[in-house]
């Protein structure tokens, strides 16, 4: 797939105010400071499109970009560390949680993982979360221009070790680095293999 427009659509934090023309929809989360708006920006070939920031949880609402005039990337607020208060937090979890089981235009969501930190309790929970709601995700390494190949191999072969402990079969695994664009076209493959079936 090659993506030759990308524009912002609409941002809110209710999932019943999302864009009403039934295009496919691909969800972004992670923990906070995970690269994720870089992910987006390089996948998109936009250097701003997702707006990036030194500080975690810049991303508070749900984002809608829509690609090529056929679907939507949708940036969603990351978990896990923010600078903000806990009743904040709270909302950005309950409005999140509404998109992703609520959504029928949602058909995949990437969960983002830095590749340079052993399996955080918070990411196995989020998607064991997914897992008991039937919300179709894929996993997505980030980073890993950070890391030496053996650093690379060790920690997600770590990640899906804790991973097969839950689950039967791991889901889609993608390992980029936005930095070097590493792992562009595998992730718009797979979207456009998705599309394909719709």
């Amino acid at each position: 797939m090659i993506i030759k427009a990308a524009t912002f659509k609409v941002s809110n934090s209710d999932h019943k105010l999302c864009p009403e023309d039934n295009k496919p929809e691909f969800a972004f989360i992670g923990r906070s400071n995970v690269g994720k708006s870089s992910l987006i920006n390089m996948l998109t070939n936009q250097k701003s499109l997702a707006k990036t920031s030194g500080t975690p949880g810049k991303t508070q609402l749900i984002n809608h970009f829509e690609i090529n005039n056929e679907w939507y990337l949708v940036d969603l607020p990351g978990y896990g560390f923010a600078k903000a208060s806990k009743k904040a937090r709270h909302g950005w979890e309950e409005f999140i949680a509404a998109y992703l089981t609520q959504r029928k235009t949602l058909l995949n969501t990437f969960v983002l993982l830095d590749a340079r930190l052993p399996p955080q309790n918070i990411d196995l929970e989020f998607m064991g979360w997914c897992g008991e709601k039937e919300i179709p995700f894929s996993m997505v390494f980030t980073k890993l221009d950070k890391l030496s190949s053996s650093e690379k191999q060790k920690n997600i072969l770590s990640y899906k070790k804790e991973m097969l402990k839950q689950w039967e079969e791991l889901p889609p695994v993608f390992a980029t680095s936005s930095e070097s664009k590493f792992g562009k076209e595998p992730i718009l493959n797979y979207i456009d293999e998705i599309l394909k079936t719709c």
